[in-house]
């Protein structure tokens, strides 16, 4: 694995997506109304962060039309508020601080018909709505343990959102 994650976080990857006018996909979360994140997801057993993006995105959204741009060279971490690392723990089987992700810029090059928030059908609906945000506005509307992340993936891929 490119570089491995720090001890005691999950591996995960976060996809920050960009439509032809380079804004950024987001989805309110099923179990957190009003939560708008990027996609992001468990990097599994001996799979690469490059390998599990395009995987991730696909389970999630339905989306296969998709080019990776660019990469977070780093792993960014959060770690879990209480209740939640709780939660996720029974979930996991296995107790993590938090996760530690590795960002990707991709492309989104289909249409949007083939946006499906019910997945591929191989994991279950993670979310209730998408649209398209500027990068600004996906802070705004983060969950304050990802928002310091995303400030990050958003700094890193600065030059081709702006371009």
């Amino acid at each position: 694995m490119e570089g491995e994650p720090p001890a005691g976080y999950r591996p995960n990857v976060g996809v920050c997506l960009l439509n032809s006018i380079n804004e950024v996909f987001v989805a309110s979360r099923l179990n957190l109304p009003g939560a708008w994140q990027m996609p992001q997801g468990g990097v599994e057993e001996g799979e690469e962060p490059r390998a599990a993006v395009i995987r991730e995105l696909q389970e999630e959204t339905g989306i296969k039309s998709a080019e990776i741009v660019a990469e977070v060279p780093q792993w960014l971490t959060y770690d879990f508020a209480p209740h939640v690392k709780e939660k996720l723990s029974r979930l996991w089987g296995r107790e993590w601080k938090g996760q530690a992700q590795k960002w990707f810029l991709l492309k989104f090059i289909g249409d949007e018909n083939e946006i499906n928030l019910a997945g591929d059908g191989t994991e279950a609906a993670e979310f209730s709505e998408w649209k398209w945000m500027q990068p600004e506005q996906v802070i705004e509307h983060a969950v304050d343990n990802k928002r310091p992340v995303y400030e990050q993936v958003f700094k890193t891929f600065a030059p081709y959102i702006n371009s």
